[in-house]
């Protein structure tokens, strides 16, 4: 799949958004990738996973014991990923803070995991998720995504295979552009966002 096609499957389910948005990182952004609108789609989140999937090495797919994903956003592509390599998928969460393994989910010492998130920006989800991962006992041999917005920045400690690598600009709070600083900032995908409506 081309970079061009993958773009389109985005815009196609209105996932590419513009406006002011405070990303999960902190950063802010005139760009966000709502994954979750472009996964909804139950084909297009399994021709995008199988697009993922082939994009990794082959020895590595040959290597992957499971796959685990951080919740919540990269329990879709997670779930769709292991289907498209034929291996068990699991997600860790974080109920007080910390990622970590629950709902019965385990590892045994020294299986060999693919983490597979849906967007990456900074990396700092992906190493927290990585860290559970292999305090669970599993090995973390590489990490994959949909969206690298991190344009090839992110340095996950594991080798990274995104889908696609964009460079939609980020900024601290202190560096905003005057034509974001204008407008109030969005959290998008926010339980606050969807209770107002907005």
């Amino acid at each position: 799949m081309q970079d061009s096609e993958i773009l389109s499957e985005f815009r196609a389910s209105a996932a590419l958004l513009e406006g002011h948005f405070l990303l999960s990182s902190g950063r802010h952004s005139a760009h966000y990738l709502q994954c979750a609108r472009v996964l909804m789609d139950p084909m297009r989140a399994q021709r995008l996973a199988t697009a993922l999937a082939a994009k990794l090495p082959r020895d590595l797919r040959q290597q992957i014991q499971k796959v685990v994903s951080p919740a919540m956003g990269g329990v879709i592509i997670g779930h769709e990923m292991g289907r498209a390599l034929g291996v068990e998928a699991m997600f860790v969460e974080r109920p007080t803070g910390t990622f970590e393994l629950r709902r019965g989910f385990s590892l045994q010492p020294g299986e060999r995991v693919l983490m597979v998130e849906d967007v990456v920006t900074t990396g700092l989800s992906s190493r927290e998720a990585i860290r559970a991962i292999e305090e669970a006992g599993g090995k973390v041999i590489a990490g994959a995504a949909l969206v690298d917005r991190s344009a090839g920045a992110a340095d996950l400690g594991v080798p990274f295979h995104p889908l696609i690598t964009l460079s939609f600009p980020t900024y601290a709070e202190d560096e905003l552009p005057p034509e974001l600083a204008a407008t109030p900032a969005i959290k998008p995908g926010s339980r606050a966002q969807a209770q107002t409506g907005e």
